[in-house]
């Protein structure tokens, strides 16, 4: 750092001091002196880089490019669309159960089910569970209760105590839940066994307001509520995930390709773990110990999978005339001509009269005004392996409706030049 060069102190000519002074008096031995310091720090200043320094700073910029050309070839070498385990799939066992019940809401301002007979039935009941008996043939009118169903999904794992929120909706003649409250009702597993305790006051976001003249007004859904942390678990279902030497782990949807990639993707992460069964389902041998089995199942969720690419498929929705095409559908070569032929058919009767003393009749004289319209219209040429923007482009030119699409799309699957699956629902 020592051999720097001095710039500007050692090269200026000693001429460029002389005649400079700021002060009245001064010699010019001491204004030489203050100047030749001032200059020597401008130097100080502007000092030039040794060649040492030069090579550090070379070697630097060196490491720095290195460093960037590796991580973007470690982004490059990256599995694209890359999906996490728990996306595609879930460990046998572990998933929601749904419980069912059947109750009475009350407290409504007069729109119950009046005096239909189950409620009726129902309401015997709960007065008998408190202590109150109803004569015999005495039928209640109940216009402030209504019959109800009650759902609720039991999550995994879920243990007495912990809180559901459950769905209220009437199954009789009630007009509106709003401002009702349900009663303590048990709520049903498929099995029949009892695994929670629904109560509380409804949340209703519907709303059902008439007059006197019999005009009505309707917002959303009044007949339909929902109770936050209404249900109360009372019993455990059992998940298995902690029994037997293999778990099995399912995908959402059958694929094989998918499942040996998974397969691939754990062994690497832990080998000889997994194996594939079939086009679902995995096996699994990991330890039988909770906890132990518990963190790899965790680990294994969130390991990154590179899926298959999904099956060509168009789905068509025939109520509303939606039409979905995925990217993985191609076409052969094809071509289209969709034409629009509109004919229109126009009557004009016109009466006619007889002359005057004729002994005509008069009569009406058909007048008809027949016009055919067809649209002209191009033809698309779908070239080998057509992918989905060139398709939509194709119709587009063309055109065509949502209903016109599907019947070209079906055409051109009878005739083989579609390769996807067509889905109607």
């Amino acid at each position: 750092m020592g051999e720097g060069y001095e710039g500007l102190a050692s090269q200026t000519p000693s001429r460029s001091w002389i005649g400079v002074s700021s002060r009245p008096g001064a010699t010019l031995r001491g204004e030489h002196t203050l100047i030749q310091a001032s200059l020597a720090t401008c130097g100080r200043k502007l000092r030039y880089p040794s060649p040492i320094e030069g090579e550090r700073q070379g070697l630097l910029r060196l490491l720095i490019g290195l460093l960037f050309v590796l991580t973007v070839g470690l982004l490059l070498t990256s599995p694209a669309h890359a999906e996490r385990v728990r996306d595609l799939g879930q460990f046998q066992g572990v998933r929601t159960n749904q419980l069912t019940g059947y109750g009475v809401v009350v407290g409504l301002p007069g729109t119950g089910d009046d005096n239909l007979e189950y409620l009726t039935q129902a309401m015997k009941g709960v007065s008998g569970r408190m202590g109150l008996t109803l004569p015999p043939g005495v039928a209640p009118g109940l216009k402030n209760a209504a019959a109800v169903m009650i759902t609720a999904d039991l999550p995994a794992f879920a243990k007495p105590g912990q809180r559901l929120d459950v769905t209220v909706s009437t199954i009789g003649k009630a007009k509106s839940l709003r401002g009702g409250a349900l009663i303590l009702t048990p709520l049903y597993g498929a099995d029949g066994q009892i695994y929670a305790m629904a109560q509380g006051n409804l949340a209703v976001g519907g709303l059902d307001v008439g007059g006197k003249d019999g005009s009505n007004v309707t917002i959303n859904i009044p007949t339909v509520g929902r109770i936050a942390d209404g249900g109360s678990v009372e019993r455990t279902v059992a998940t298995g995930f902690d029994d037997g030497a293999a778990l099995r782990w399912n995908l959402f949807s059958a694929d094989f390709l998918t499942a040996a990639r998974v397969r691939d993707a754990i062994n690497r992460r832990l080998p000889g773990t997994a194996s594939v069964e079939d086009g679902v389902s995995l096996s699994l041998r990991l330890p039988q110990e909770a906890d132990t089995r518990a963190s790899l199942m965790a680990m294994i969720e969130m390991i990154d999978v590179d899926p298959a690419e999904t099956p060509a498929r168009v789905i068509v929705n025939s109520r509303t005339g939606t039409v979905v095409i995925n990217s993985a559908v191609r076409v052969s070569p094809a071509a289209i001509s969709h034409g629009k032929l509109t004919v229109r058919i126009e009557e004009s009767p016109s009466v006619v009269q007889p002359a005057p003393f004729s002994k005509g009749q008069t009569t009406v004289e058909q007048r008809s005004n027949i016009k055919v319209d067809e649209a002209d219209r191009k033809v698309a040429l779908f070239k080998p392996g057509a992918s989905l923007s060139k398709i939509v482009d194709a119709l587009n030119m063309l055109g065509v409706t949502p209903s016109d699409l599907v019947a070209i799309l079906e055409a051109l699957k009878q005739a083989g030049a579609l390769k996807a699956e067509m889905v109607v629902i």
